[in-house]
């Protein structure tokens, strides 16, 4: 019969592509999963802590639990971080990204630096693994 007067099987919560028909939000490209499903409140969750979450902004609106409006805004944040323009076919990478990467090395640096101030070497994870304190 026509879609939709059927009721089948409850559905189970796993991630599947929209098809052509189905109702999307700007950006979206999954299912929308149900507001209790651990991975919508995971990202739901850091997306309000840190809102400036790259992972938690793309899978928020991938998924289309945003409203309309927020999406769109992501959206945009999004394609411009890619590299692609609003109507498409963006070329090239965007000049910030080495400096981008430099940024995240000299933080592993100052990691280790830390690290090596405490006396936590690499090793010392592994140190006494399984032992109990003395």
């Amino acid at each position: 019969g026509p879609a939709g007067t059927m009721e089948g099987p409850p559905e189970t919560e796993e991630a599947k592509e929209l098809g052509a028909d189905d109702i999307r939000k700007p950006g979206q490209k999954m299912v929308t999963p149900s507001p209790g499903f651990s991975d919508r409140v995971f990202y739901e969750t850091l997306l309000a802590q840190r809102p400036d979450s790259h992972m938690a902004q793309e899978w928020c609106v991938q998924y289309g639990v945003l409203s309309a409006e927020r999406a769109e805004e992501l959206l945009v944040q999004i394609n411009r971080r890619k590299g692609k323009a609003a109507g498409g076919g963006g070329k090239g990478k965007s000049p910030s990204k080495p400096a981008a990467k430099a940024a995240k090395k000299r933080k592993v640096e100052d990691a280790t630096s830390v690290l090596g101030d405490t006396g936590l070497g690499a090793a010392a994870a592994y140190e006494g693994a399984g032992s109990i304190g003395v």
